[in-house]
């Protein structure tokens, strides 16, 4: 997708996500075969639902519509929320992964897997697991530090509420 079609679909787009309560997190064309695809994907704090995806989708369809930011022809358009595999690339995807384990490439010492516990300005308080059941240790890492950064995906931690109960 050109520049400028990127841009001038992002100022369309915007004012409409951000009336949803959502972040526009990301925006891609692409071909699927004749017809071109549009992706749009959207998230927030406490995610984005499948019906907030759905009444988003509507809403985008038809301001497409009216204007011609698509041009000619046919296109898919899909409103979705981010996979859980997405990189942690903006401040804001690391607050809201808060209690969850990642993967951290770090530019100087290598791979790190820890769970986040704190988030600011400079960086991130973590908890990284212990080894065969020795405890676990604290560790400090800024965001200068990281070069890439992923959510682990955990199939058998117990939720927060889940414990308590």
């Amino acid at each position: 997708m050109s520049t400028t079609q990127s841009e001038r679909l992002r100022g369309l787009l915007e004012p409409l996500v951000s009336a949803a309560d959502l972040d526009l997190e990301e925006i891609e064309v692409s071909r699927a075969g004749k017809r071109r695809m549009l992706r749009i994907i959207v998230d927030s704090d406490e995610g984005a639902t499948l019906d907030a995806c759905a009444e988003l989708s509507r809403v985008i369809s038809q301001k497409l519509d009216e204007t011609d930011a698509m041009g000619e022809g046919e296109y898919v358009l899909e409103v979705s929320s981010p996979g859980a595999d997405r990189p942690l690339t903006e401040h804001r995807h690391y607050v809201r992964a808060t209690g969850r384990l990642v993967k951290l490439q770090l530019h100087e010492s290598g791979e790190l897997v820890a769970r986040i516990l704190t988030v600011d300005d400079e960086g991130l308080d973590l908890e990284v697991p212990g080894v065969k059941g020795r405890t676990p240790t604290a560790r400090r890492v800024t965001f200068a530090e990281i070069a890439k950064a992923r959510v682990e995906i955990e199939f058998n931690r117990k939720d927060k509420k889940e414990e308590e109960a």
